[in-house]
């Protein structure tokens, strides 16, 4: 789907969808219990139902109903009940893919997993040298990974600044097993925001595990069922806190100030790119973040924005220094890529024209926010790729007082 942006700007008051984060970790923390859960707030975006296919796959079931999730347990009953080696799509979620790569060889000796878009060519290596390690296959053949062997109690040691993803895998995996473990990053941990949103699901579900600096402890134990919300979710919001800091009117509901999710602090790096001066933003523990702030940094006219600390948005669903450089630069902002960052000379506004989304969720939110500050339409192309995390936000951005148009060809 491709849109014509027309230039308006956004006022009225939001509430931002669930956190995809949280829900991932209650939906698996469901799935391995022993009894029944209730969730609410579960989106029905892309990435939730890609991994409550994957956990049905394992032996677990889902039923949706008004606001939420019943989830059975595959322990439920007894052992799980699923084939040997399941086949697990995971969509276009890597979140999906990495935390269930160990789950499945706790529960069923591994799986056959699939993918679609650039989900098959993210890096897995942290996973394919520690489980060499441990003796365990792992092998990708056309975009197909199968991994197969047995997941033992004991010490484990990932490098921490490729993705906190690989850490929450194991931290859901190794409480099934029949020993202590050690979980240790050889390197300081990015992202550690989201690992703390990890220990409270576990936690939550009455999980034993603690983090004493750069190590994880992890007791065997079972899975309890039990009833949780889902929180708004501050990635999505970041594009509502962005939109007032170039000039909109929006009134942002239903956040928790006191919640585990790094994305949080968005607010205060908003308000950092209110004052004059050249600012500094690093995201190595936000990396999600850096659409928005590249917009807004885009728009501090005269001023110059530095974004470090980036390395690891060249591994998401695209490029996004590449993607988030060519699409703000197609409306006239001022960006340098480098191969770590993005340096920002801001303008006072955006002229119209043609972005592409590069099939990313968040380079299509930024570019929507970003034509309420030009001269002109702004051709997206792309733009249903929301769907994989925020199904109705054009909906949402209609009410907003968003004005655009499909493109009919």
């Amino acid at each position: 789907m491709d849109l014509i942006l027309k230039p308006a700007r956004l006022t009225g008051a939001v509430m931002p969808p669930p956190s995809k984060s949280q829900a991932h970790r209650l939906l698996i923390a469901a799935a391995l219990s022993d009894g029944v859960s209730e969730i609410e707030g579960v989106s029905d975006s892309q990435d939730m139902e890609a991994t409550i296919r994957c956990m049905r796959a394992l032996g677990a079931e889902f039923r949706r109903r008004a606001g939420g999730v019943s989830v059975t347990g595959l322990f439920c009953g007894g052992a799980p009940r699923c084939e040997a080696l399941p086949r697990l799509d995971c969509g276009e979620s890597g979140s999906t893919l990495r935390f269930l790569i160990p789950v499945a060889l706790a529960v069923a000796g591994g799986g056959v997993f699939m993918g679609r878009g650039r989900l098959m060519e993210r890096p897995q290596t942290a996973y394919a040298a520690l489980f060499r390690e441990k003796g365990i296959a792992f092998s990708l053949e056309d975009s197909v990974l199968t991994v197969r062997g047995v997941l033992r109690p004991g010490d484990y040691r990932l490098p921490g600044n490729v993705s906190s993803q690989f850490f929450t895998g194991l931290l859901y995996a190794l409480p099934l097993l029949n020993g202590l473990s050690r979980l240790e990053s050889t390197t300081e941990l990015e992202s550690a925001g989201y690992l703390d949103m990890t220990l409270e699901a576990l936690h939550g579900a009455g999980i034993t595990a603690a983090r004493t600096g750069n190590a994880f402890f992890v007791m065997p134990g079972h899975y309890r069922s039990g009833r949780w919300a889902v929180e708004a979710d501050w990635s999505q919001a970041a594009f509502f806190c962005v939109a007032n800091g170039i000039g909109n009117a929006i009134q942002i509901l239903g956040l928790n100030p006191d919640s585990a999710q790094g994305d949080r602090v968005i607010e205060s790096y908003v308000n950092q790119m209110r004052a004059s001066g050249p600012v500094t933003l690093d995201v190595r523990q936000c990396p999600d973040l850096a659409p928005a702030l590249a917009l807004q940094a885009a728009l501090r006219a005269g001023e110059i924005t530095r974004i470090v600390g980036a390395a690891r948005l060249r591994i998401k669903e695209s490029d996004r220094l590449a993607t988030v450089t060519a699409a703000l630069s197609a409306l006239g902002a001022q960006i340098a890529e480098g191969p770590e960052s993005l340096e920002i000379h801001g303008v006072s506004a955006f002229h119209g024209g043609e972005a592409h989304s590069g099939n990313d969720h968040r380079i299509a939110m930024m570019t929507a926010m970003a034509a309420t500050r030009a001269d002109g339409p702004v051709i997206l192309r792309d733009a249903g790729c929301v769907a994989k995390s925020y199904p109705d936000f054009w909906q949402v951005y209609g009410r907003l007082g968003g004005k655009f148009e499909e493109i009919k060809e």
